[in-house]
């Protein structure tokens, strides 16, 4: 099964125009179909964080608090077996800054999963070695003396006997989501394959949204336990 909560739900014109067979198959209806939205949202959620906060906030920001909160070590840690089996609850604080903190967060967060974040501009990891760029057995080792950098062990992952990626730290190559490697199984996908210019740019800017996530996890966790101190309280 497959579930979807949309932030928005979206309601249609009245009468609207009979479709065909295949309009109604269609994943998406045209946008001109619709004509306002409304959030997603429990009515009893959005009234409790107005009355916490003295104003309503809005979804976008429930949504990245939500996405920091689910992004938290310590929350994935202490709930890992509750969510193995049914879907997460999210505690809410009542203390504004702090939710527009974690917000913050979650929003720097999504800008980086989406590969929109202006941070990527600069990349961490680099391509090296010359060859056909194929992808055949993958490696992953620590560099060389001669290929620290700033006092960091960075490690090497080679795509075949001659080409590698440079500047991947263990932390990284080891970061996990959905039970796999993210650096692994994204080569692993192309093996057999030539990589192109613009899957190195792209394999590049995963490797630095992956070391801003893991820099902003730290973050969140350090701010996460006072939103479970207030749950405790509140129980």
């Amino acid at each position: 099964s497959a579930y979807i909560f949309p932030l928005y739900l979206y309601q249609e014109k009245e009468n609207p125009k009979k479709r065909s067979l295949s309009s109604i198959m269609m994943l998406f209806e045209p946008q001109a179909e619709y004509v306002f939205k409304k959030p997603n949202l429990s009515l009893a959620v959005l009234e409790k964080l107005e009355d916490a906060f003295k104003k309503r906030p809005g979804p976008e920001q429930i949504f990245y608090y939500i996405y920091a909160v689910l992004y938290s070590n310590i929350y994935r840690t202490k709930y890992a077996e509750f969510l193995k089996i049914d879907f997460p609850r999210i505690p809410f604080t009542n203390d504004y800054k702090l939710f527009k903190k974690m917000s913050d967060y979650g929003e720097k967060l999504v800008e980086l999963h989406l590969l929109k974040s202006s941070e990527l501009d600069m990349p961490i990891a680099r391509f090296q070695g010359k060859g056909n760029d194929k992808v055949e057995k993958l490696k992953y080792e620590q560099p060389p003396q001669s290929l620290l950098t700033k006092g960091e062990l960075k490690g090497v992952v080679y795509i075949n006997n001659d080409q590698y990626f440079e500047g991947i730290s263990q932390e990284v190559w080891e970061y996990q989501i959905g039970g796999y490697r993210v650096c692994d199984k994204w080569l692993k996908d192309r093996k057999g394959k030539p990589l192109s210019v613009d899957d190195i740019k792209h394999y590049c800017m995963v490797v630095a949204s992956i070391q801003k996530t893991i820099e902003i996890q730290k973050k969140i966790d350090n701010d996460y336990p006072k939103i479970e101190k207030e749950s405790e309280n509140h129980s």
